[in-house]
């Protein structure tokens, strides 16, 4: 994991919001559920061949309401939209966003 570590944690923008939404799809099917709310709240990146984001998504109104994503852009002249490699439920705003 020594390659490209983590970016600081930075406030999320209208393109980490853009893949979150690219995602969301993906997350409602392997949760069974439709989820309304789904801001994006703060991310993190790592640069591989292709691009790791973490990504914290706000998903209610609830202390609990928060998931921790981790999306894999890759690399522009692969033509592929993001893809959702895992995520935990069950997180809170204050969660640091840590590797996983």
């Amino acid at each position: 994991m020594e390659t490209g570590g983590l970016s600081e944690t930075q406030p999320a923008t209208p393109e980490v919001q853009h893949i979150a939404d690219q995602v969301k799809p993906e997350f409602e099917r392997r949760e069974h559920k439709r989820y309304d709310t789904f801001r994006a709240i703060v991310y993190r990146t790592q640069v591989v061949a292709g691009t790791y984001y973490f990504i914290k998504v706000q998903i209610s109104n609830s202390d609990t309401g928060y998931v921790h994503l981790r999306v894999f852009q890759a690399l522009p002249q692969e033509n592929q939209g993001p893809s959702l490699e895992r995520y935990q439920t069950g997180k809170t705003r204050d969660d640091p966003l840590e590797y996983f």
